[in-house]
C-alpha cells in the first residue's frame, strides 16, 4: 500500500456492516464508526460517508419478516428506515462534536450537467461549513431509469464529483479473495491490484446478503470508477471501524485499489 497524505475521503458502509441479522441496528458499531470518522475529521481530513441501510433499516423498525420485492414496499420501507438512519447518525456523530448534513440522490443528480454542478457546489459549501455530508440514494422516489442500484457505484460517483483522494468500502469480507472463502478454505486474501482486468472481476462471487443489494462485483466496480479517476481505493471488512486508522497511516489492510493516472472529475 502506497502512504500519501489524505486531505478528502468517501467512506461507504454496507447494510450488513450497520445491521445485524434482524435488520435492527448495530449500535455498537455505528457508534464506533462516528468516533473513528470524527477524529479524522477533527485531524483535518475532509469527509463524506455514503451509507446503505435505509430499507434493511426499515424493515426491522416495521417489524416485517422480510425484505419487500415489490418497489412501493421497498420504497415505503425506505422512508422509515432513512429517518431512522440519520436520527443515529446525527445523534452519535453530534456526541463528537461534529454536524451531519444529508443528501439523498439518484443517477439524474450525476449526469445531468446542472444538477451535477448543483450537487457539488452543495458538497463544497457543506465542506466549508464543517459539517460531514452523508449521502444515500433516495430510495423512496427513484425508479429504474435513475437508480444507481448500488451504493458502491454511488460511493465512487460521489468520490469523483468531490475530488477525494481515497475511498474506503467497508464490507462484510476482509477484502478480494482468489476465490470464495466460505467455499474454498485455500482461497487467500489479494492484498494489493495494480489494474482491475476481467481476470480481476472473475474473481468476484455472486451478489450480497440478504440485507443488502451489493456483492463484491459491485465493489470491484466502484473501485474500477474510482481508479480511473486517479482515487486510490480500498475494500476492507467493517467489523471494527479502527481499522480504517491504518489505511490513513498506509498499513495493510483489506485489498487496495492502485490509481491510476488520470483527471479527476472537474
Amino acid at each position: 500500500m502506497i502512504k500519501r497524505d489524505i486531505k478528502r475521503m468517501v467512506v461507504k458502509v454496507g447494510t450488513s456492516t450497520l445491521t445485524y441479522s434482524t435488520g435492527k441496528i448495530n449500535i455498537r458499531r455505528l457508534s464506533k464508526l462516528a468516533m473513528v470518522l470524527s477524529d479524522l475529521k477533527n485531524a483535518g481530513i475532509e469527509i463524506a460517508l455514503v451509507t446503505s441501510g435505509a430499507i434493511g433499516v426499515g424493515v426491522g423498525k416495521l417489524g416485517l419478516k422480510e425484505r419487500p420485492k415489490d418497489t412501493p414496499g421497498r420504497q415505503a420501507a425506505a422512508t422509515v428506515g432513512q429517518c431512522e438512519l440519520m436520527f443515529l447518525y446525527d445523534k452519535f456523530f453530534g456526541e463528537f462534536g461534529n454536524t451531519t448534513g444529508q443528501l439523498l440522490v439518484t443517477r439524474d443528480d450525476f449526469e445531468n450537467e446542472e444538477r451535477h454542478r448543483n450537487l457539488r457546489n452543495t458538497f463544497m459549501k457543506l465542506f466549508e461549513y464543517g459539517s460531514l455530508p452523508i449521502i444515500n440514494e433516495n430510495d423512496s422516489v427513484a425508479v429504474e431509469e435513475i437508480v444507481f442500484g448500488d451504493n458502491d457505484s454511488l460511493s465512487a460517483h460521489v468520490a469523483k464529483i468531490i475530488d477525494a483522494d481515497m475511498l474506503i468500502i467497508l464490507t462484510d469480507i476482509d477484502g478480494l479473495f482468489s476465490a470464495n472463502p466460505a467455499e474454498n478454505e485455500d482461497a487467500v486474501l489479494i492484498s494489493s491490484v495494480d489494474r482491475i482486468t476481467d481476470d480481476i472481476l472473475a474473481l468476484a462471487g455472486g451478489s450480497g446478503t440478504d440485507r443488502g443489494t451489493g456483492g463484491m462485483i459491485t465493489k470491484l466496480h466502484a473501485a474500477q470508477i474510482a481508479t480511473e479517476s486517479g482515487i486510490n481505493t480500498v475494500v476492507m471488512s467493517g467489523e471494527d471501524p479502527e481499522d480504517i486508522y491504518k489505511v490513513i497511516d498506509g498499513r495493510q489492510i483489506g485489498t487496495f485499489f492502485k490509481a491510476r493516472e488520470a483527471e479527476k472529475n472537474e
